[in-house]
């Protein structure tokens, strides 16, 4: 079962890794728009995904000019938001989007559905970024499928954003 599970997430993040490299690019730079200047990166964080937020703000290598989302942070113009969530529709994470795109702040999206199912949330985000997690990535002894990675596939995005943006940041 470990071998099948290693297979699967492997292929997972080598689709991402090649379907989303222009995504994650054009992330990247968006979020250096306030990195270079004097704005601030904020992570919006829904659900278990609140684990990319905690290892950029406190891994050994913590994420250049960011700063903690809460629902009372000052966001201006000069700022850059990503919002993580595992569904591009959720609730909150729209309620989110919708915000910060009627205040003109432009925000990255990380999200499961592919662009083209993601609805609302892809047509208010500057960039969007598919997990590309549809369902389970294994079958169990009922026949349903398990092992949903969200976590896992937004940290291994994380981790390709931040080199990006660190050779941006760092370049100047």
């Amino acid at each position: 079962m470990l071998k099948m599970l290693s297979t699967q997430i492997g292929g997972l993040l080598k689709r991402v890794a090649t379907d989303q490299e222009e995504a994650i690019e054009e992330t990247a730079r968006l979020l250096a728009q306030a990195g270079i200047g004097e704005g601030f990166v904020y992570f919006a964080c829904f659900d278990e995904l609140k684990a990319v937020e905690i290892n950029a703000m406190q891994a050994a290598e913590p994420f250049q000019q960011l700063r903690p989302f809460t629902p009372e942070a000052n966001i201006t113009d000069i700022d850059r938001v990503c919002i993580f969530t595992r569904t591009a529709h959720d609730p909150n994470a729209l309620k989110l989007a919708q915000t910060l795109y009627d205040a003109f702040i432009p925000f990255a999206v990380v999200a499961s559905e592919k662009v083209e199912n993601a609805g609302k949330m892809a047509d208010l985000a500057y960039t969007y970024i598919s997990m590309d997690i549809k369902k389970g990535l294994l079958p169990n002894d009922l026949g349903e499928r398990i092992v949903l990675p969200h976590s896992l596939t937004a940290l291994f995005i994380y981790e390709a954003i931040k080199m990006s943006y660190d050779e941006m940041v760092d370049g100047l």
